[in-house]
């Protein structure tokens, strides 16, 4: 028997610079990807596409999902370690800090993004139940419209089969794990289970938690019917203390103290998500999807961000509804290779709280806010993918958003109405030629939306309505195929007006305009064969966002970098296949430093290089013993913000040892 292909976390980062069987198109696979019993809308997104298959992400040693995406080329991840409110990934240029979330998620297809745009969804979903990974960047694509301002992430869920798959796992650092995954298909139905528990105490003081996780899917297909239905759901808890965060000083004295002012800091997070989906194919060449959802939001937090200030209760209720419909037509044209013509639309409506107070060791004090507010969002889209010859494809589309909704203040007893944004209009162009095999040359443009969120959607202090934010981006790029590598080199670059972000610790709510912003980067990927079983590879992404014209009110910061972006973010390492059933990995990741306010007047902080060691051992044909060594060098590594008097740091972990078990039956 011919062993798997064992999991190195290496492999993420050049997700996937293997070329595919299709001529014309911009994606990278890495793994195995099954799509079977769902559709793959991914190639049509000319841009910096990467899929990473299931079978190098399920055994993952991750304390949180976001964590896989730690090493895909040109993901910048924002590392908190605060709790329940653990870290975020952003895309070109954007930070992670939660004042601008321009990354849209999408669990199995449902939207999972907060109101505000964060995605607390993605704790729900753990790597043991994952199918496949998609990363989409930039402005091209119609299909999905709110909070994909820079580009969004697909987590797919195993398609189906069956199977019965297990991990347990340790490290050093106090954590355990225990994730169930179990599939079965018998004649006409589908049922997929998933359980997972995690808990320890963390590196720092009073960082204890504790996470579980429960899903599952029943599926419906009639034997030699076109179509199908199926319904899923998922539940996650958490509850976790919140270490604090420290000052430059006690930062560098001891990271790993939790100061005493967070004595009582932490909270309590719950997750559902609810789908009804149905699709077929009713003739040749016509298919159909409609998908309805539920998500719901408890969090309650307890939270003290220095001595100096006062601890917060931040409570936040979220109900989101919604509804997608798509049909596609592949119709046979005489002239042209391939014709694909594509629609669809969405509604989703939003019922949201946010309440705050003022607290001592967790007993309210006084309340400074209490807001409520509704939201609709409707959006429709239209797509033609045309191929003239097998070589070169042509992707024009449009898209079209409205909003609607009313917000109350509970405080004062006032109500307001939302912005009248109009019909936000978003078109798209995209193309790939082949020339030649195994290379590609790609172009796109495209543009996205953004409006404020919460509070600052609705007129409260201004009876004029505000407009869009309209990003503009383009980008060029070149997938190769050379003897000795593979490989793919993207320039990119967008553009925003009166960019809006939000006032993270301002209890009214509401955000702020910064003015036209302009990011630009470049990303480079290299795999290939150093020796005889052992292959390397590079991931390196050079970027830059800077204020253009400011805002009136944002002070003299033209030409200034935005907060908390790096100009550079890079990963390298090497894969040696000692035995037909060990692998032995090493590689570094890292960034470098970046400013902590617009003013560019509180110093740059954040740049790290970690490297790591890793061993996976197929001990018998079913199971799989596994071993990373984090930060070999025991490497210091931080988050830092600035407050407006001081910077506040949270220590990242130090060197640390996680060990798995892992079965596939």
């Amino acid at each position: 028997m011919t062993p798997r292909h064992l999991f190195t976390p290496l492999a993420l980062a050049l997700a996937s610079l293997s070329p595919t069987a299709h001529a014309a198109d911009t994606v990278f696979e890495l793994g195995r990807i099954d799509i079977s019993g769902a559709r793959s809308d991914a190639r049509t997104v000319l841009t910096s596409v990467d899929v990473v298959g299931g079978d190098r992400l399920q055994d993952a040693s991750v304390l949180e999902t976001w964590g896989l995406m730690r090493r895909v080329p040109g993901i910048q991840l924002t590392e908190f370690n605060q709790g329940t409110t653990s870290g975020k990934l952003s895309m070109r240029g954007f930070n992670g800090e939660g004042e601008v979330n321009a990354v849209k998620l999408l669990i199995d297809g449902i939207p999972s993004n907060s109101n505000d745009g964060n995605m607390p969804w993605i704790d729900a979903i753990w790597p043991l139940e994952i199918g496949r990974l998609t990363t989409v960047r930039g402005t091209n694509d119609p299909r999905f419209g709110q909070h994909q301002i820079a580009g969004h992430v697909e987590i797919d869920t195993r398609p189906g089969g069956n199977y019965l798959s297990h991990r347990i796992g340790a490290d050093t650092l106090g954590q355990r794990d225990v994730q169930i995954a179990w599939g079965r298909d018998s004649g006409d139905w589908r049922s997929q289970l998933f359980v997972g528990w995690r808990a320890g105490q963390g590196q720092r003081d009073h960082s204890a938690s504790q996470r579980q996780v429960v899903a599952g899917q029943l599926f419906y297909q009639p034997e030699g019917r076109d179509w199908r239905i199926g319904v899923t759901a998922r539940q996650h808890e958490a509850d976790a203390q919140e270490p604090g965060y420290l000052t430059l000083a006690q930062s560098r004295q001891d990271p790993e103290q939790s100061p005493a002012h967070v004595a009582t800091d932490g909270g309590t997070r719950t997750l559902r998500q609810f789908s009804l989906r149905a699709d077929g194919q009713p003739a040749a060449g016509l298919d159909w999807q409609l998908l309805a959802w539920r998500n719901e939001f408890d969090d309650a937090r307890f939270v003290t961000f220095s001595a100096a200030v006062s601890q917060q209760e931040r409570d936040t209720q979220e109900t989101h509804h919604g509804l997608r419909a798509s049909l596609r037509w592949s119709p046979a044209i005489s002239g042209l290779h391939r014709l694909q013509l594509e629609a669809g639309g969405d509604i989703e409506l939003q019922d949201d709280a946010s309440l705050r107070y003022l607290t001592r060791e967790r007993a309210r004090q006084s309340t400074t806010r209490d807001q409520a507010w509704t939201q609709r969002t409707r959006g429709l889209y239209l797509q033609a993918l045309v191929e003239p010859t097998p070589t070169l494809r042509l992707v024009p589309a449009l898209r079209v958003d409205r909003l609607a909704g009313g917000f109350s203040n509970q405080l004062t007893g006032k109500d307001y109405l939302i912005n009248d944004y109009g019909t936000i209009s978003q078109p798209k162009l995209s193309a790939v030629w082949t020339p030649l095999a195994g290379h590609s040359l790609y172009a796109n443009w495209g543009r996205s939306f953004q409006v404020g969120v919460g509070a600052a959607m609705f007129k409260i202090s201004r009876v004029d309505d505000l407009a869009p934010s309209i990003n503009t981006g383009w980008e060029a790029g070149w997938k190769f195929a050379l003897p000795a590598v593979n490989g793919r080199l993207a320039l990119w670059q967008q553009t925003a007006t009166n960019e809006v972000m939000r006032k993270l610790n301002d209890p009214s709510n509401d955000s702020e305009n910064i003015g036209a912003t302009r990011r630009r980067g470049v990303d480079l990927q290299l795999r290939g064969a150093l020796a005889a079983r052992v292959e390397g590879w590079l991931g390196l992404s050079r970027q830059q966002a800077i204020i253009v014209t400011p805002d009136s009110s944002s002070g003299a910061v033209a030409g200034n970098e935005l907060d908390h972006v790096p100009r550079w973010l890079y990963s390298a390492g090497a894969d040696w296949q000692a035995a037909d059933t060990l692998q032995l990995s090493a590689w570094l990741q890292g960034q470098s430093s970046y400013e902590l306010n617009r003013a560019n007047s509180a110093g740059r902080f954040g740049a790290y290089a970690l490297l790591n060691l890793a061993a996976r051992w197929q001990v018998a044909p079913q199971w799989t013993l596994s071993a990373e060594l984090k930060n070999l060098a025991d490497r210091y590594s931080e988050y830092v913000w600035f407050d407006g008097t001081q910077s506040l740091h949270a220590p990242g972990a130090g060197r640390s040892l996680a060990l798995s078990l892992q079965s596939h039956f």
